[in-house]
């Protein structure tokens, strides 16, 4: 964010610290360039996900790195990212979570307080939300990322009452007529509806819907909390409570005397309602565990078969690519039964684990001349990286398009495929 407001904004880690690195001056050498352009490349890098989502993945100290990621959240929610990382010290990581903002660039809604543990966020507006990683420059070591995503308020229902959700929001009333604006909360009658969150009850009255409602205002939010058909209002208008406070018990008034008993919680906002499920949802999902193997974190590796490949150059885009047997591919992270991969191209996707393997020599070959080898499978922008004599046996890795990955001695490259 740029201008006044930005004036009046908290920096992050990340932004003391890239700060500090412009400071000595590093912004003018190549690594320092290249750690802050990853800084401000988010959304044109961002890999998509759906959470929960976990993934274990390794950060060379000699390389500058990053991981970006984009992922949907609704307003109630609460999204929760941990990161553990191995070393846990002298090995930092800064996280930073973005949303879009109307002029197209990304506005940081929220940090990590330390560099690198964990942070939690409540959604307050329904959209696109970009997560970065980012470790300091020389800084390196394997990390876990978790993330999840749970209700941003209490149950509104005492579990004494063993509630559970039986109508949703959006449902048909009266024929199709109109639309249910809230969820039902069956209950034992008379068992305490509780207030969601530390607030201020704004209204206690009785309707014809309703029956016996209250309002009550969450601190800090721009929305009111409705409940309705209550068998007895336990509260006055303008009293304070807090999180689990009984406001009164569950009954059947109102416009719901012929059903079973239950609490009809709604949420107001000043543009109307909004589905209350995301903020008290008790079903918190969790990611499924790293189950690909964390040996070839940060190796050149190479698919074992022609292979599909989910990519994702831009967080809106995902396509399926498919890549020929002996492709190199350069092991980011791993997940679930995938592996987030690098491709020659410098593409970013997803691949299953069990279509990887380790490279090996596939075959050797002498060279015919003297020929460089570069770090990319595209010698007009690629940049040496090492050189092969007349007559050097060179070991095939593996092989992209026209070009091929070999190994001579200790170094290896990229060359032009000889005829």
């Amino acid at each position: 964010m740029n201008g006044p407001a930005a004036l009046f904004k908290k920096s992050s880690p990340h932004d003391v610290y890239a700060d500090n690195l412009r400071s000595a001056g590093l912004e003018r050498t190549e690594m320092g360039r290249q750690w802050l352009n990853r800084a401000v490349n988010i959304a044109g890098t961002a890999l998509a996900i759906k959470i929960p989502y976990e993934e274990t993945g390794f950060f060379a100290p000699e390389k500058t790195q990053s991981v970006t990621l984009s992922f949907d959240a609704v307003k109630g929610q609460k999204i929760n990212i941990a990161v553990t990382k191995k070393p846990a010290v002298n090995f930092n990581i800064y996280a930073d979570v973005f949303i879009g903002a109307k002029n197209g660039e990304l506005d940081r809604v929220a940090f990590a307080d330390t560099t690198g543990t964990a942070l939690e966020y409540e959604i307050d507006k329904t959209g696109k939300y970009y997560l970065r990683l980012q470790p300091e420059l020389l800084s390196g070591g394997q990390y876990t990322l978790s993330i999840t995503a749970g209700p941003s308020l209490g149950f509104p229902v005492s579990a004494l009452g063993k509630p559970r959700i039986g109508s949703f929001y959006g449902d048909g009333r009266d024929e199709g007529n109109r639309l249910h604006e809230g969820i039902d909360i069956f209950a034992a009658k008379r068992s305490p509806a509780i207030a969601a969150a530390n607030g201020v009850v704004t209204s206690v009255k009785e309707n014809t819907l309703g029956g016996k409602v209250v309002f009550m205002r969450p601190d800090g939010k721009d929305y009111s909390l409705y409940y309705a058909h209550l068998d007895s209002q336990l509260v006055n208008s303008g009293q304070n409570v807090r999180i689990g406070d009984t406001l009164g018990l569950v009954g059947n008034t109102g416009n719901a005397r012929y059903t079973p008993s239950h609490l009809h919680f709604g949420i107001y906002t000043g543009a109307g309602t909004v589905d209350p499920i995301h903020f008290v949802d008790k079903d918190i999902k969790m990611p499924a565990q790293v189950a690909a193997p964390l040996n070839l974190l940060n190796a050149t590796a190479r698919v074992k078969r022609d292979a599909r490949i989910l990519i994702a150059p831009l967080a809106t885009s995902i396509s399926i690519t498919m890549l020929p047997a002996n492709t190199p591919l350069t092991i980011n992270a791993a997940t679930s039964i995938f592996y987030k991969v690098t491709l020659p191209d410098g593409r970013v996707g997803y691949i299953e684990n069990k279509l990887v393997e380790s490279v090996s020599p596939l075959r050797k070959l002498v060279s015919k001349s003297k020929t460089l080898l570069f770090n990319s499978p595209d010698t007009s922008n690629a940049v040496p990286v090492a050189a092969a004599n007349l007559g050097d046996k060179l070991e095939v890795l593996g092989t992209y398009k026209s070009y091929v990955l070999v190994r001579v001695g200790d170094n290896s490259g990229w060359m032009p495929l000889q005829r």
